[in-house]
């Protein structure tokens, strides 16, 4: 029997993964400062563009010997710049268990077309990282933005292992505690976590990932914008603001008010503990019903971000007809927008829980998500 629809409406029904939610304090005008109209090599411009290299430092916990730049074409064009640039030089290893791991392994095996081991993992599982040989470059997302796991913790990555690790940290950056000494090179957007503009991508390079550009250099042509030496050195500018193309001033200044927020609700710390409760309010939603589950089948696993929900119900016979009416559902109400499970995942949901989203919004929402199953589980009974 249907149940009513709940009192009580989500104040921001934002649950994207990604572009995601504003800052819950943002406005326009919080932006009334950026340089708009200046060249980014100007002096507002260079300050403005060091000023977010050096924020998000201090906010992560990047070491001071790690390099950090601002590179074009959000995450994907920062690993893209680092598996051209980087790989090569010895065996890879390509870990995938979600959509984007496995675009990784497409662009090496099939692009770069080097005979790269390749180890996957059915969405909702993640690889065993104890059988992987990091005396190779390995290369693997640090959650499955796409799959709702993550990388439970840096134990398994040897601190004297002989090949980098290349770690997409995209949905992870800013909500999980990422082992700087076990990663060589580390990818974001500002678009995640952080709920900044898209577009631009963060690259954070380890000593020993420097060292490998300095003395190595690919078999094939790289286009400009992943050229990060010149004449055998670093091109340290990039590391200090002077990107290789013209940034967007104005999402610079939203990632910078976004960083000034991030600072104000306790820094990585803060950011952590809100992710993990909106997380923990999905995880005790699913725990107290059976008709729906953590796609993640580990605890220790499922992310605290990107959570991605299976409907479990034995009456449900069209998984992906059935999930996409519920978010629709939710979607016409104006309680739950984008939260479709990704074109190339399992059907269900994925609810967005990085710290840009408020934990009441979650709790008002799920209610209505129970609604909206049970709506649509009418609707099938009325058909039969």
């Amino acid at each position: 029997m249907a149940i009513d629809a709940p009192a009580t409406r989500p104040t921001n029904p934002r649950f994207s993964s990604g572009p995601c939610a504003k800052i819950p304090t943002f406005e326009i005008s919080a932006l009334s400062d950026a340089a708009l109209g200046r060249s980014h090599r100007a002096a507002v411009g260079k300050d403005k563009l060091k000023a977010a290299i050096e924020e998000t430092r201090a906010l992560l916990g990047v070491p001071a010997e790690y390099k950090i730049g601002i590179v074009p074409a959000s995450d994907t064009g920062a690993m893209e710049m680092a598996m051209w640039s980087l790989l090569g030089a010895r065996k890879a290893t390509m870990l995938a268990w979600e959509s984007f791991g496995a675009g990784w392994v497409t662009d090496v095996v099939k692009q770069l077309k080097l005979d790269a081991e390749v180890k996957t993992a059915d969405y909702g599982q993640i690889v065993d990282l104890a059988q992987v040989d990091f005396d190779t470059d390995v290369v693997f997302t640090w959650n499955g933005t796409t799959s709702g796991v993550r990388v439970p913790n840096g134990d398994a990555i040897p601190a004297d292992r002989g090949g980098l690790t290349i770690c997409d940290a995209t949905s992870a950056a800013f909500a999980q505690d990422l082992p700087w000494d076990k990663l060589d090179v580390t990818t974001f957007s500002w678009q995640k976590v952080m709920g900044g503009e898209a577009a631009h991508g963060m690259l954070i390079l380890s000593p020993r990932a420097v060292e490998r550009l300095e003395s190595y250099t690919p078999a094939w042509p790289l286009p400009k914008i992943f050229r990060m030496t010149k004449g055998g050195k670093l091109i340290e500018g990039i590391f200090k603001g002077e990107t290789i193309n013209t940034p967007s001033m104005l999402a610079v200044e939203d990632y910078l008010v976004a960083l000034d927020w991030a600072r104000n609700v306790g820094g990585l710390s803060g950011l952590m503990a809100r992710a993990d409760a909106n997380a923990q309010a999905i995880w005790e939603f699913c725990a107290a019903r059976d008709w729906i589950d953590n796609l993640a089948e580990d605890d220790a696993t499922r992310s605290n971000t990107s959570v991605c929900l299976k409907f479990t119900d034995a009456r449900i016979t069209d998984g992906a007809t059935f999930a996409k009416a519920v978010a629709k559902r939710l979607e016409a109400e104006g309680v739950a927008l984008d939260i479709g499970a990704y074109r190339d995942a399992p059907a269900g949901l994925r609810i967005w829980c990085g710290a840009t989203v408020e934990t009441a919004d979650i709790q008002a929402m799920l209610p209505w998500l129970e609604w909206a199953f049970e709506a649509e589980i009418a609707a099938l009974s009325q058909a039969a």
